[in-house]
């Protein structure tokens, strides 16, 4: 291996069967919660991960026996890890559930790849697998897929023209990735990049023909809108339509993948003001609430938990927890 190429292997077959899955989840802990049972860990757990990095790219081969990660808002206020990542469907079963309310659950039994954007909560449980993944910096994504953060929790697999490209790439980016150089290595992790995107783009409509181009514009203007007046309480369904200058009906067509536009507010608001009370563990609930506005403590409660599924409280002690774990 070329000393310019980042490359790792790890096993768990070398420790002790009672450490095993704890060993796996503090290889991966720094950006992932990983549940252990009294079961596992009386059975032992296998997993190996081998990783190669190159140009701010991370790619990944992993198998491993049955378990379940998240990556909860707790999780992600308190560390930067903030890439798109493809994680790629080759054996075993693959249960992944998205978005705060209404959630998305994407059931993967073939081939295919989920999109994840590492800013926003997961949770994953997997039976005995074989995975690839690859880990990008936004700024590879973003020329190609404007808006990549809302393709989180969606699936694809290899059934239109661009993306039935993608098994052929893969099988040859395993193959010859041990021996490539550092920047033989960067080139071909970012074409894969690139092709994934495009395919992402394609399936969901953002990318491709004029009408797509349009799409991903209303989409844009429409999002930065509400986030930059997300703390306003007349930030209404009607505001949002008075200002984008579209029908009801493409407005809503616009947000329906996130549940729709009503959830679309609601779930910022929410993401926003669990990151305050990270950010100021002092501050009065009641206070977050109405910054963000929300019109009482008891409807922020609700909704929280129902999103979060724990109170403010709580997720206030889980990001302390989480913080004083590292």
């Amino acid at each position: 291996m070329p000393a310019a190429f980042d490359y790792t292997h790890f096993d768990t077959l070398g420790t002790v069967p009672r450490e095993q899955l704890p060993v796996w989840r503090e290889r991966v802990g720094h950006f992932l919660d990983v549940p252990i049972s009294r079961r596992q860990l009386a059975d032992g757990f296998r997993g190996t991960i081998d990783t190669y990095r190159a140009g701010g790219m991370a790619f990944t081969g992993c198998r491993t026996d049955p378990v379940a990660q998240s990556r909860s808002v707790a999780r992600i206020s308190t560390d930067n890890v903030r890439q798109i990542v493809f994680h790629i469907a080759v054996e075993g079963t693959f249960e992944t559930t998205t978005g705060l309310y209404p959630k998305r659950v994407a059931l993967q039994t073939r081939p295919g790849i989920l999109a994840l954007d590492m800013n926003q909560p997961m949770r994953m449980t997997r039976g005995p697998c074989r995975l690839l993944a690859l880990f990008l910096p936004r700024a590879i994504i973003d020329p190609v897929l404007p808006e990549a953060e809302s393709i989180h929790g969606r699936v694809i697999e290899y059934q239109t023209p661009l993306a039935r490209l993608i098994p052929a790439q893969l099988s040859e980016l395993c193959r010859t990735l041990p021996t490539m150089d550092a920047s033989a290595a960067q080139e071909a992790l970012h074409t894969c990049a690139l092709l994934m995107a495009a395919a992402f783009g394609k399936e969901t409509g953002l990318t491709g023909s004029a009408r797509a181009v349009a799409r991903t514009a209303m989409f844009t203007a429409a999002r930065r809108y509400i986030d930059a007046n997300l703390g306003q309480p007349d930030l209404t369904v009607d505001s949002v339509l008075a200002m984008s200058q579209l029908s009801r009906p493409t407005l809503y067509r616009l947000f329906e993948p996130e549940g729709g536009l009503h959830a679309y507010i609601r779930n910022r608001r929410l993401r926003e003001a669990a990151d305050e009370l990270h950010r100021h563990p002092r501050r009065p609930v009641i206070e977050v609430a109405y910054g963000w506005g929300f019109n009482s403590a008891s409807d922020f409660n609700r909704a929280f938990k129902r999103a979060y599924d724990m109170s403010p409280g709580d997720f206030r002690a889980a990001a302390s927890a989480i913080n004083a774990w590292r």
